[in-house]
């Protein structure tokens, strides 16, 4: 008969090896840590961090040329392609003394013609001039990038 000492070692032992068998993520996201996951969240913290900077020349290498944004809704008046993508940009950026963009990815699927999806959840603050003086705001919401292969890396096509 076992005694109570090994039992108890049964005890550790058995929820540890459950645990591995649950799968590893990559650090701070809910995504499974894999190769071709981790080149997809690296794609994206370039992609966070040009934002942060306001870098609009580096946004505009990370779209594809076919980047295009409904705007969420039917109305065609605010849809955004590339072509109007740098005003864009240059427009917001230009409210802004500051931005501070955190991403907590939650989930890399394949989407259709060998896209990519990326959900996540971010936190945005940033900081805008008033008449009272600067004034940070923050936003906290969820979002969805689509990717697309390019080389060795991807291109975004909707979702900034």
């Amino acid at each position: 008969m076992p005694s109570f000492a090994s039992l108890s070692w049964l005890g550790v032992l058995v929820p540890l090896t459950l645990a591995g068998c649950a799968g590893h993520t990559i650090p701070n996201t809910d995504v499974e840590d894999t190769t071709d996951n981790r080149k997809v969240v690296d794609f994206c913290e370039e992609y966070r961090r040009a934002v942060e900077q306001k870098k609009v020349g580096r946004l505009l290498q990370l779209a594809d040329p076919s980047y295009y944004e409904d705007g969420g809704n039917t109305d065609a008046a605010d849809d955004l392609d590339y072509a109007g993508l740098r005003s864009y940009l240059e427009e917001r950026f230009a409210k802004t003394k500051g931005i501070r963009y955190e991403i907590r990815y939650r989930r890399v699927a394949k989407g259709r013609n060998a896209a990519v999806t990326v959900d996540y959840t971010y936190s945005a603050s940033y900081k805008i001039p008033t008449d009272a003086g600067d004034v940070w705001r923050h936003v906290v919401a969820d979002n969805r990038l689509e990717l697309v292969p390019s080389g060795e890396s991807y291109r975004i096509v909707s979702g900034m």
